[in-house]
């Protein structure tokens, strides 16, 4: 039972870790409450953990996102800070799915954690339909928008997106599929992929998401690029067909997933940033269980240049 990790931060969900260039790390997630943006720094990612939490946003009593406020990233955009977020009118559930729609906030703040925030509206993708889990990335001076959302015409909760931006807070290009629900480990519970993230190394972009219900059938999944390729053409992706991280059942830590990446003090290691449960007997419905842990762990690379996540409960 040697090198088993215990969580970083215990109850945030969807963690998203990022390094400025300013020398501290920015910790943001979805809280158990689902009614906030909460942010937090360090000049290290250890200490992250005890750091004072800064509350920069609350949801409104009601409107169209005044509920389950969940997965804010937040990033830094053409010389400003934006959280990109989803949340919903209520926690009604329609044609199965929740309403959630996706929103921006900004400051022109050196600190993020001082600043005072403006509410830039809903990022229109131009379907209306339930969508979520908003990153944004910048290659080529151009910066993109991956997210994921329901097409009323294919199976399932959520598909893989992406699409240019004109500004960090408006589209500038239709959306691309790319990836769908369609493996056996992306279908357990729901048909769901979700929670994309990015990471450029080795001459190429990678692209994790998750898929499957939130219980211990979480896991994570890799979609990759060549560096020159358009990112915009689906058939310049490759997809695994298998998960790069799942369930360890022989350590107990459960679902891993809805990850982010960031960058080890050395500015090299590339870390892995995810959250799991550590336990599968969920009492009631595991929306409101806050039990989902933020973990942290370098990641390592085969001699092709390929990213291996390994078990999620082992360094």
């Amino acid at each position: 039972m040697e090198n088993i990790l215990t969580p970083l931060i215990e109850q945030r969900a969807d963690p998203h870790i990022y390094r400025h260039t300013d020398g501290y790390y920015y910790f943001v997630a979805s809280v158990p409450e689902y009614d906030r943006i909460e942010l937090r720094r360090a000049p290290t990612i250890a200490g992250l953990a005890d750091a004072e939490k800064v509350t920069v946003w609350r949801k409104p009593d009601t409107g169209p996102y005044s509920e389950l406020v969940w997965a804010p990233e937040l990033h830094f955009n053409q010389g400003a800070w934006y959280v990109y977020f989803a949340a919903a009118p209520s926690r009604e559930i329609k044609y199965k799915l929740f309403q959630h729609r996706m929103y921006a906030i900004s400051t022109a703040a050196a600190n993020p954690l001082e600043g005072e925030w403006e509410f830039k509206g809903q990022i229109d993708t131009g379907i209306d339909t339930f969508c979520l889990d908003a990153t944004t990335f910048t290659h080529k001076d151009q910066l993109y928008y991956v997210w994921a959302q329901k097409d009323n015409a294919i199976e399932g909760n959520s598909n893989i997106y992406i699409a240019p931006m004109k500004t960090p807070w408006q589209l500038g290009g239709e959306p691309v599929m790319l990836s769908k629900p369609e493996f056996d480990w992306e279908i357990r519970g729901f048909w769901v992929n979700e929670g994309p993230s990015i990471l450029k190394k080795n001459g190429k972009i990678f692209l994790s998401y998750s898929a499957s219900a939130t219980d211990e059938n979480y896991a994570m999944g890799l979609l990759w690029a060549d560096e020159n390729a358009d990112v915009l053409d689906p058939k310049s992706w490759t997809k695994a067909k298998e998960p790069v991280l799942q369930t360890c059942f022989e350590h107990k830590v459960y679902g891993p997933g809805h990850n982010s990446f960031t960058v080890a003090d050395d500015g090299e290691t590339v870390m892995l940033v995810y959250h799991a449960r550590t336990y599968t007997e969920i009492i009631g419905d595991p929306l409101w269980n806050p039990d989902r842990h933020t973990y942290v762990k370098p990641l390592k690379w085969d001699e092709q240049g390929m990213p291996v996540f390994g078990k999620p409960s082992i360094a």
